[in-house]
């Protein structure tokens, strides 16, 4: 009955693809269900990407509250920000200047999650909140496959460090990067000093001899 929701830790479900370790490690990972918003630019200081987070977010709550009041709904906390990350046409990242990276920011949903409940959300949201973003938010399923992960502990600006090792261990497994670069934001940056942020960097890969 409706108020006996069942609790689900949805981050244990995927196994390790939200708690990975400092040293690489190769993952797979399967398709999955996704709020998503696109955009572009340095997303320092940008009013599109700060509107974007919020429209994710207060989706993301809405989805869950009516989830757990559901009958046999199930009571989960909402999923950790994420991002992918590419320059279009570009061999090498530019960390100095953000102008031309492409990103889209993405929240993951659990499977009792529909089409026509995310429809009905966004309605009600969209007549709650000043979220100038909705019109650009979509649901998708999102597959990577085979990727390579490590855990990041520091500020995002230091980053470069982490992504070195991981390529390099992709290098001597036997693969070779391909698609987005993807970040999970495990720490809430507005409570975490910048030394102690979390973040699960994240890159699909393929065999050199496939």
């Amino acid at each position: 009955m409706a108020g006996t929701a069942m609790k689900v830790d949805l981050k244990r479900q995927p196994g390790e693809l939200y708690r990975a370790h400092a040293e690489p490690a190769l993952v797979e990972v399967p398709a999955m269900r996704f709020l998503m918003i696109d955009g572009h630019g340095d997303p320092n200081g940008s009013t599109t990407f700060r509107e974007a987070v919020q429209t994710l977010y207060a989706v993301s709550y809405g989805l869950k509250f009516r989830v757990r009041g559901m009958d046999h709904g199930i009571e989960y906390g909402v999923m950790p920000l994420e991002g992918l990350w590419w320059i279009p046409n570009a061999r090498v990242w530019d960390f100095e200047d953000k102008s031309d990276w492409d990103w889209t920011l993405m929240i993951m949903q659990p499977d009792v999650v529909t089409e026509d409940l995310v429809d009905e959300i966004l309605a009600e949201t969209a007549a709650t909140h000043d979220t100038v973003a909705i019109e650009r938010l979509r649901f998708e399923t999102f597959a990577e496959g085979t990727a390579a992960q490590a855990l990041h502990t520091g500020p995002w600006a230091a980053e470069r460090a982490t992504l070195e090792r991981l390529f390099e261990f992709v290098r001597s497994a036997g693969y070779m990067p391909t698609g987005k670069h993807h970040e999970i934001y495990l720490s809430d940056p507005a409570r975490t000093d910048p030394e102690r942020l979390r973040t699960i960097v994240r890159h699909p890969v393929f065999r050199r001899d496939a």
